[in-house]
């Protein structure tokens, strides 16, 4: 399985491609506002878009959603309970720098819905569904079957946690997901974050402040 990331944008957001083989069809897990980042990571491996997976709906993890899938004429997949969010990104610009930088923001027209516990099976890729609300409420976890590699988004850092103080975040929520979905997840798992470096489950569970405590 190929698997090739690159951290993208302002906020150095964390945008995968997963694969088959080289020179196949992929998955792309998030799109952060630079979709010539995004194409170039494509490129790298010579890479057809199958899919576009977004772990949730912040502008770092979306912005770039609507170029990405629009130009290669893919399906964009995102769980319903962040749809207020990616309907409102200038909302969140605004929020972070105070006003709009120059780009195209817009969602795709339209979104595939993601459903906990959802097998997707996407260009000779099978992903599980993992509905991991708390940092927003319809944040999603893929689980790459049979790999062992949990693309985390913003639920679960080496070292750390996604933050609960934006809108629709909620810190009993975050760790009910982290402990009932994350933490059910075997020792070697190895967790793939949005942002920052690659870690595993147990490492984060023996080592991870935030996480003490939990089952």
């Amino acid at each position: 399985m190929l698997i090739e990331s690159r951290s993208l944008w302002a906020a150095q957001t964390n945008c995968y491609v997963v694969a088959s083989q080289h020179g196949g069809l992929a998955v792309v897990i998030d799109a952060p506002p630079d979709p010539d980042g995004v194409g170039a990571l494509l490129r790298r491996h010579d890479l057809t878009p199958a899919a576009l997976l977004i772990t949730h709906a912040h502008i770092d993890h979306i912005g770039g959603a609507r170029a990405v899938a629009g130009v290669n004429h893919v399906s964009a997949y995102l769980h319903p309970d962040d749809t207020f969010l990616a309907e409102a990104p200038e909302d969140q610009l605004r929020s972070l720098f105070g006003m709009v930088p120059p780009g195209d923001y817009a969602s795709p027209d339209r979104f595939v819905d993601l459903a906990d516990g959802e097998r997707l099976d996407l260009a000779g890729v099978g992903l599980d569904v993992l509905h991991t609300p708390g940092h927003t409420p319809g944040h999603c976890c893929f689980l790459l079957a049979g790999e062992g590699v949990l693309f985390s988004g913003d639920q679960l850092f080496a070292g750390s946690v996604g933050r609960t103080d934006l809108v629709g975040g909620d810190w009993e929520t975050l760790m009910a997901s982290m402990e009932k979905k994350v933490l059910a997840l075997d020792d070697a798992v190895e967790v793939l974050p949005g942002h920052g470096p690659a870690t595993t489950i147990g490492h984060e569970r023996r080592n991870n402040p935030f996480l003490q405590g939990l089952a």
